[in-house]
């Protein structure tokens, strides 16, 4: 029976010392691509917004702003350096057959209470390791999407472990941190069904802050519910259903984590991946296509190909990055997907508005018990005017756990995401930071993004 102690026994045995040299390096790169897109996401409205709001409302100076010139509370910093790295929809995902969170969305909590309390770069890598740990666990057996809750209900059980073992509390505090946390914090699934909004991409970020709160409340001397998960009316009769996790000190569910190689939603990186290089190879000319289908499994076709709502009209960047043909026409267009083709003048374009209207998302069963299996497939076909028909199918994608990315990959992309925002000698010191973090404090780290 899976149950808080469970949970807080678990966060007190992960240590440093456990972790394999594998294991640790993905940790690292979880790390170093989380620091990236956040500091791409520097600038957004939304992501203002939070920094507004977290100057006016939180107190405090004892955490960095990443990207800022201010500082703010434990919980104030968390919300807003986890705004920055889920905004642009680039960041890390955990793909498990019902639900795909974003491990990713802990990083900017971890480290926010890392900082608070002087932690060492080892502490700062097993903190990361219990939040990714946990949220795997929970993605994995106890899917929360088919009934109707956002799978950042799951990210306020991962912060606050990840937050509690920063923290170092003890095993009853940890169960009053995360009872509180997966008590009053369940979020609805009403955030990505229908017209999408701009708090899609911030939802996250208030999960992270309610995981930081949650144990916090318990370090001071609050009691949470330490029935969470079995009580009556508890997490498992209301949100989950009933489940059990097999959680690994080792922290080994971070092998399971695949990186965006493109801005769009995690599902859709097959597909886009395809039809670029279907327009790259065949060179099609986008205003004599007739049509695009993609032949895709059930979490696309659900989430981003029409299933919880219409796909077809894209007015914002959050409606355009859950939008499988928005992605499909850009892509094929643009033969790219990054942040130029989230620009408001790049989405009200009447080329990619035309052609994204011809495109058909159609599930494939066979497709859905291959992904279920670990893989990502996606079949695309692109008929032009003159009856010519261009065909690529993909298994999976440069990025997906079975075709992870190295470290040189994982760089290349931190340096394509804060070229624009820090010098030379800053970005290098970053990667010398994170790739030696264990030779560091988390100051260290926080002090360079500053």
């Amino acid at each position: 029976m899976t149950t808080t102690r469970e949970l807080a026994e678990f966060v007190q045995a992960v240590s440093y010392d456990d972790l394999t040299a594998d294991t640790r390096e993905e940790l690292k790169k979880r790390l170093l691509d989380s620091v990236g897109i956040g500091v791409a996401a520097l600038g957004h409205e939304p992501v203002a917004a939070v920094h507004e709001t977290v100057l006016t409302a939180n107190g405090g100076n004892d955490c960095l702003l990443w990207g800022r010139g201010d500082t703010a509370s434990m919980e104030g910093a968390a919300m807003h350096n986890t705004a920055l790295t889920r905004y642009l929809d680039f960041m890390d995902s955990f793909l498990a057959p019902g639900e795909t969170p974003h491990p990713s969305d802990n990083v900017g909590a971890v480290v926010a209470a890392g900082e608070a309390v002087d932690a060492t770069g080892e502490e700062l890598l097993e903190g990361i390791g219990v939040a990714y740990e946990v949220q795997g666990e929970l993605a994995w057996n106890a899917p929360v999407r088919d009934r109707g809750w956002d799978h950042v209900t799951h990210t306020v059980v991962s912060a606050a472990a990840g937050v509690a073992k920063m923290l170092d509390l003890d095993v009853e505090t940890t169960r009053d941190a995360i009872g509180i946390a997966g008590t009053a914090h369940n979020a609805l699934r009403v955030t990505r069904t229908g017209g999408i909004n701009e708090w899609k991409g911030i939802a996250s970020a208030n999960a992270a802050r309610n995981g930081v709160y949650a144990a916090l409340l318990a370090r001071n001397g609050m009691e949470g519910p330490k029935n969470l998960f079995e009580g009556q009316k508890g997490w498992k009769q209301i949100v989950s259903g009933d489940f059990e996790v097999d959680l690994d000190p080792g922290c080994t569910r971070v092998h399971d984590v695949m990186t965006k190689k493109y801005v769009a939603e995690t599902y859709a990186q097959s597909a886009v991946e395809g039809i670029i290089e279907l327009a790259e190879e065949h060179d099609p000319d986008h205003e004599a296509v007739e049509s695009i289908h993609l032949d895709t499994f059930a979490g696309a076709k659900l989430i981003i190909g029409g299933g919880e709502g219409s796909r077809y009209e894209v007015e914002t960047k959050a409606q355009a990055d859950h939008s499988l043909p928005y992605m499909l026409a850009a892509a094929l267009i643009d033969r790219e997907m990054l942040n130029a083709q989230y620009d408001p003048e790049r989405i009200r374009s009447e080329d990619v508005q035309t052609l994204l209207r011809t495109v058909e998302v159609e599930e494939d069963e066979a497709f859905t018990e291959r992904f279920e299996a670990g893989e990502m497939p996606a079949r695309i076909e692109v008929t032009t005017a003159d009856g010519t028909v261009h065909e690529v199918e993909k298994a999976d994608f440069e990025g997906h756990p079975n075709n992870s990315m190295s470290w040189e990959q994982v760089e290349d992309k931190f340096q394509d995401m804060t070229r624009d925002r820090f010098q030379d000698g800053r970005r290098k010191d970053l990667v010398e930071t994170v790739r030696g973090i264990e030779a560091h404090d988390v100051d260290d780290l926080t002090a360079l993004l500053a």
